[in-house]
């Protein structure tokens, strides 16, 4: 419940912050071009808390948290007395009309520089990407690429971490051939190796880009050394203790910690032998096994956690630039997301991204809760990827949206007339149609994931 009602306070949270960045940008816009702002919304539906300030713009935060809106005031709405018509949206001149629209996309794209920014600023902990083992008959494993090996390029631009990997090995999605440089274990000298990606077979729902090519994250051993004991746990109660290294259960030799795992969770409520290593001396200890429900059955459970081996020097590092640098850096890489968000949209289109990817307000929610569980800097980051989605996919040309709108307005500019009303009318319903239809794809995707 407390799990549910986190993803559920982040995702308001975080929707709130977008479309509030969104929905500024039109205002603020508006304002600078002579027309009044009637309100001001964050959300639909029933107001929670209003105010109205000098200039008479109504500032709202309603109820349902999946959206916002500016009013701003236009004929075509509402009758408009004659001494306020020099406010309203539809008398200002087509460029001023594009200026007001373009602002929301284009502040969103703002924010997520600003978001990376204090990302960057603050650091990001991380590891450089190196490879785990090698996944056999893989896309990658007959590359000839070797387990410890560091992805340094994913075609021309430079990888410091998983995350990066990720995303070039997504933009490659439906190519033939991906580049990727690489550092064996051991070595300095750069390798290019060109993976053959014909036979390549991504499913989004099931697996990431790097483990469906066989790559695999290098993770440290799992070591049979407890690095914690839970209080009055079976384990604590056994008299077991922290640094304690296990060497049998039952006289079974136990040579890795998934092996000690399926030993205990098979018998829950049993009574143990436990030998160990403490200190350099080998300690008997008799006992019983606890247990805990696992999906409504009963499994064995010590409460006691392993250590971790080392890892190696230099591969953990804090992805973290000064004032000056960190400008760059978001501002590269708010521009690959947009550049990377357009190339995956034209996948879309062409069919060599499924619509089996789209995601809707439940994917969204659990990213919030997931990246702000993780702490400021993963929250900055979700924060800047969605609000560059959100500025591309409201460019989309669809009428219903700002792109749309965006598209009359040039008409109108190259045309010297305005695009009618009544096919204004039909592109809404149409744009309508398509917005609904995507929705409910994405929505059906997330239930199915769920």
């Amino acid at each position: 419940m407390l799990s549910f009602l986190w993803t559920l306070g982040s995702f308001i949270v975080a929707l709130g912050i977008l479309v509030a960045v969104h929905e500024w940008g039109h205002f603020w816009v508006a304002r600078r071009c002579g027309v009044k702002v009637q309100r001001f919304s964050i959300g639909f539906g029933k107001a929670l808390w209003r105010r109205t300030d000098k200039l008479g713009t109504e500032y709202v935060i309603a109820a349902i948290p999946l959206g916002g809106y500016v009013k701003m005031l236009d004929e075509r709405v509402e009758e408009v007395p004659e001494d306020q018509l020099q406010f309203a949206f539809n008398r200002k001149p087509v460029l001023k009309k594009i200026a007001i629209i373009a602002a929301g996309p284009v502040v969103n794209f703002i924010f997520a520089v600003f978001a990376l920014y204090l990302m960057f600023l603050i650091g990001v902990p991380t590891s450089k990407p190196m490879l785990g083992n090698i996944a056999e008959d893989s896309i990658v494993s007959r590359a000839g690429i070797t387990a410890n090996s560091v992805i340094t390029r994913v075609g021309g631009r430079q990888t410091l971490n998983w995350e990066e990997v990720n995303l070039e090995l997504m933009s490659y999605i439906g190519q033939s051939t991906i580049p990727v440089t690489w550092i064996a274990s051991g070595s300095q000298t750069e390798r290019l190796t060109v993976l053959d990606s014909s036979q390549w077979h991504f499913e989004p729902e099931t697996s990431s880009a790097i483990v469906s090519l066989g790559f695999s994250m290098y993770r440290p051993d799992i070591l049979p050394i407890l690095g914690q004991v839970i209080d009055n746990s079976a384990a604590d109660l056994l008299g077991l203790r922290v640094d304690d290294k296990i060497l049998r259960l039952d006289g079974t030799s136990m040579q890795n910690w998934e092996q000690i795992v399926g030993y205990v969770s098979q018998r829950p409520m049993q009574a143990i032998v436990v030998d160990v290593e403490r200190h350099g001396q080998e300690v008997t200890l008799t006992g019983f096994i606890g247990q805990r429900d696992v999906n409504g059955m009963p499994q064995g459970f010590m409460g006691f956690t392993p250590t971790l081996d080392k890892w190696p020097e230099g591969v953990l590092f804090t992805y973290q630039y000064g004032v000056i640098d960190s400008v760059g850096k978001a501002l590269d890489k708010t521009w690959r997301l947009m550049t990377l968000s357009v190339e995956m949209l034209g996948k879309l289109i062409s069919g060599d991204v499924s619509v089996k990817n789209l995601s809707g307000p439940i994917a969204i929610a659990q990213g919030a809760g997931m990246s702000a569980s993780s702490g400021i800097v993963y929250f900055l980051s979700f924060l800047a990827l969605i609000s560059v989605n959100l500025g591309i996919i409201n460019l989309l040309p669809l009428p219903v949206l700002d792109g749309g709108h965006l598209l009359y307005y040039f008409i109108e500019l190259i045309s010297g007339r305005s695009v009618p009303e009544s096919v204004q009318e039909i592109g809404f319903k149409i744009g309508g149609i398509i917005l609904l239809l995507l929705m409910s794809i994405a929505i059906v995707n997330d239930i199915t994931r769920l």
